[in-house]
């Protein structure tokens, strides 16, 4: 897992669009139209055959012919239906063949309507879910790319939960077992919009960053924002939904997911994928010592091993003998990336057998957030992970320092980290492949682009969000940019009472406004030198907010400088072949 130096030769072909490769475009994109009862709209030339089909069933025979008539126009209509619908099969191609029903999932899996159906409820009950976030961080959406497509952002969490027999036995601490659990892992896989690459980023669990208020799962508490607590903390302070929450709040990239695996779930999708495989330069035994107390238990010998069972759980808690928690997320990078290869060698995408022991294993032990709790939800999501490359996944931790009130128990991220946030932001690939020309298409949209209103017509709103990155707020800032909007026309222009801190600059205006609304919205953007891309519609804006980030502390032209595909802080690239063992850790492999 991770970067690839190495460039392809020759002209890069052109990106299938997201949507032609099968994925659920109603779940991340702008998919077919939905009837009341969920299911896809029936295309025009379709219904038009069934409707000719009706008109000839009641065609009544009166005498004058007229029954005979519209008979053979409903027969007219029946072929002309299916020469359609054959038509419009044949063009959705391969968008329609991984597109889960219900009663698909059964055919494939035992072949049987009713039997199968059975077992697809039986999956769907198997999931636990709950809600995608746990307050409020202002973050919206990332606008489409020009095909109409989105990044997707999914944070995977690993919870240290001792409220089972099976993770105490795993875990240790019989006397947690009515704690609160916390976050003991947390990366966020950031897959491109195009679905061309693919980053795994981690925060080590100990790292303190702002906290925003989160409420509880079951919104009896509240617990306030905080900005002196570690991340692995917000699992306790109001569920998954917090910890996504927080994330957002750090990275100002909107995430559409989560999944959380406690101890046991990690123990079964290793028993479940047969062994991942992972490497040590050194024999390693992750034991007590004279000088730390406690250690996972990990004992391997050097060389590439299949870990499983309790054995991948000692590899993913690993801590002392990898020398610190980059280095543990180091080891937990090359576990996921053991496992991707594992899973697309064995193709559990296709492999009937193998998809429906996966399933069943994954729904009992994985817990995903509402809007992916059902069987084709989580199908549809792992194939958007199908195509991503092994060489196009980077792994990344983010840069960190001791944090100066426990410098031996906590860590805090240096300045450098905002750049990672910044492109996932920008959807700016991670490794260098990610350089070359990105495909061409025409706008998601063809309609006609309504014009803009009037400058002067035009009441903007700006709000200083300059102190998105925990420094202090530019003062005047929201003023400044007010004034420079109306000496370009915008004479209603007007600053905010109030700041609202963003990491990002963003446009926002009412979704109830439409392309009208979106085209003042852009006459903004262009007025002050801001990309397109920082215009977003937004159910709960009042006319055009102008909401002035981190990333344009200075000047009335914003001039950001661009990320490039690859160029990532120092350290934060974290790719290995085999993890170095700290000497203390060290195993011969015989004693």
């Amino acid at each position: 897992m991770g970067q690839n130096s190495v460039r392809r030769e020759g002209t890069q072909p052109s990106v299938p669009h997201a949507r032609e490769r099968g994925w659920d475009d109603e779940l991340h994109g702008a998919g077919e139209a939905t009837g009341a009862g969920g299911e896809s709209a029936t295309s025009v030339p379709a219904q038009a055959g069934r409707a000719a089909r009706r008109r000839g069933a009641a065609g009544s025979g009166d005498g004058d012919g007229t029954g005979a008539a519209t008979a053979a126009s409903g027969a007219g209509g029946r072929a002309a239906g299916r020469a359609a619908a054959r038509k419009q099969a044949k063009k959705a191609g391969k968008r329609k063949v991984l597109r889960w029903s219900a009663i698909a999932v059964s055919v494939v899996i035992l072949g049987t309507a009713g039997a199968g159906y059975a077992y697809y409820q039986h999956l769907n009950n198997n999931i636990q879910s709950g809600g995608r976030a746990g307050g409020d961080s202002g973050v919206k959406k990332a606008a489409p790319n020009a095909l109409g497509d989105t990044p997707l952002n999914i944070l995977l969490i690993g919870s240290d939960s001792r409220a089972s027999a099976a993770n105490i036995a795993l875990g240790g601490g019989k006397d947690l077992k009515d704690d609160k659990p916390r976050a003991d892992v947390q990366m966020l896989l950031h897959v491109s919009a195009d679905r061309q690459n693919a980053s795994l980023i981690s925060i080590p669990r100990d790292t303190v960053v702002p906290i925003p208020e989160c409420r509880s799962e079951d919104g009896k508490e509240t617990f306030p924002a905080t900005t002196n607590q570690p991340i692995n903390t917000t699992l306790s302070r109001g569920g998954p939904g917090c910890t996504l929450t927080t994330w957002e709040t750090l990275t100002g990239a909107y995430i559409d997911h989560w999944l959380m695996v406690d101890f046991a779930g990690v123990v079964a999708m290793a028993d479940e994928v047969g062994g991942v495989p992972v490497c040590v330069k050194t024999g390693v035994w992750d034991k007590s010592n004279a000088v730390v107390k406690g250690g996972s238990g990990l004992k391997l010998p050097e060389g590439t091993h299949e870990v499983q069972g309790e054995q991948a759980l000692q590899w993913l808690r690993t801590r002392h003998a990898f020398g610190s928690d980059q280095n543990r997320a180091k080891a937990q990078h090359m576990y996921l990336n053991g496992m991707l290869k594992k899973l697309q060698s064995q193709n559990a995408w296709t492999d009937t057998g193998r998809l429906m022991g996966l399933a069943e294993t994954a729904t009992d032990v994985i817990k995903v957030s509402d809007e992916i709790s059902t069987v084709a939800k989580l199908f549809d999501l792992g194939m958007q992970l199908k195509n991503v490359k092994v060489d196009r996944l980077s792994t990344i931790t983010i840069p960190t320092k001791e944090y100066p009130q426990r410098p031996k128990e906590w860590l805090e991220p240096l300045a450098s980290s905002e750049k990672i946030w910044s492109m996932i932001r920008d959807d700016v690939a991670m490794d260098k492949n990610g350089d070359k020309a990105p495909a061409k298409g025409k706008p998601a949209s063809a309609k006609p682009k309504k014009t803009a209103a009037a400058p002067a017509s035009l009441a903007v709103t700006v709000v200083n969000g300059t102190d998105g990155n925990g420094e202090p707020a530019v003062e005047g800032r929201a003023k400044k940019i007010a004034a420079a909007l109306q000496e370009q026309g915008f004479t209603q222009a007007d600053s905010a009472k109030e700041g609202k801190p963003a990491k990002g600059t963003v446009v926002a205006y009412p979704k109830a406004a439409g392309d009208q609304g979106r085209a003042d919205a852009e006459s903004v953007a262009t007025a002050l030198g801001l990309p397109l891309s920082t215009v977003r519609a937004d159910a709960s804006a009042e006319g055009i907010v102008l909401t002035v980030g981190a990333d344009w502390r200075e000047g009335t032209t914003y001039e950001k400088s661009q990320d490039k595909a690859g160029d990532l802080p120092e350290g934060a690239s974290d790719k290995a072949e085999c993890m170095d063992v700290y000497s203390v850790y060290k195993w011969d492999g015989k004693s």
